[in-house]
């Protein structure tokens, strides 16, 4: 994708509330280019049509995937063409039945960790040669529970607030994991909260919200574009106050998670 001199943004989730308030967020600002990654195709040149309207950015593109599948992910990669300088994994599924992704995985597990796993470690070698570049990891406060030995809940009955928290909590983890292994890469990797939005994910758990969609945009994009939030790495950020992760403090559990991490990619 050729920038013309401008830093490029990838935003997953691109058409649901936060993650098009993100979108939004770094289109404003001057020099920016704004990639939707995108599901549904038609909805996604209807978010890229109206950021064109309201920012007055015209560079503003779409690329569809599927971000449950491995072969979806890896072919986005292979299409992806120039530099990337953010990538903001947002996407996320709170189904209140346990569904599956194509590859039979679990879709919360599949997508809202898998994908943001994937995702980041396929578009590594493009960050990197972009570098300084910077992965954001969107999770969430509302995180814990993590169980290493049924993920999927192919033995625990399915429950979908225990699904997005144990989500959450890997995504914040392994944050932390790449920040630990790509410490040397130039690019800097964190985890933040978005805050509480009201949004079709935040229904599905049976919340509301009181932030708006604009303020939960705000740490992302931060992170994303900002200088000095550039220096910080395998840092949890929440109202663009970053603080050391405790979740990883547990290095048993992060070893359990990277091995399970890697044999989901091997499968």
């Amino acid at each position: 994708m050729s920038n013309n001199g401008k830093l490029i943004a990838a935003v997953t989730g691109a058409t649901g509330a936060i993650g098009y308030a993100i979108a939004e967020t770094i289109a404003r600002q001057p020099g920016w280019v704004v990639v939707l990654i995108v599901r549904d195709t038609v909805r996604g040149e209807e978010a890229a049509r109206k950021l064109k309207s309201v920012t007055g950015n015209s560079a503003i593109h779409v690329k569809t995937a599927n971000l449950g599948s491995a072969a979806a992910i890896k072919a986005l990669r292979a299409e992806w063409e120039g530099p990337l300088h953010a990538l903001v994994n947002n996407a996320a599924l709170t189904p209140r039945r346990r569904e599956e992704t194509e590859e039979g995985v679990e879709a919360q597990w599949g997508v809202n960790v898998l994908g943001y796993w994937r995702m980041a470690n396929v578009f590594r070698d493009v960050l990197a040669a972009s570098a300084p570049s910077r992965l954001v990891n969107v999770a969430s406060y509302w995180a814990g529970g993590l169980n290493l030995t049924d993920p999927e809940f192919r033995q625990r009955v399915y429950d979908n607030d225990s699904a997005y928290r144990q989500s959450k909590q890997a995504d914040r983890m392994l944050s932390v994991m790449l920040a630990d292994d790509w410490r040397d890469s130039g690019i800097s990797v964190n985890a933040c909260h978005p805050g509480d939005v009201n949004s079709r994910l935040s229904n599905n758990l049976g919340f509301g919200g009181s932030a708006s969609p604009e303020d939960g945009a705000d740490t992302p994009a931060w992170l994303a574009t900002n200088p000095e939030a550039g220096k910080l790495s395998g840092k949890w950020v929440s109202r663009r106050n970053a603080e050391r992760e405790t979740f990883a403090d547990d290095t048993e559990m992060v070893t359990g998670l990277r091995k399970i991490l890697h044999h989901f990619n091997s499968r």
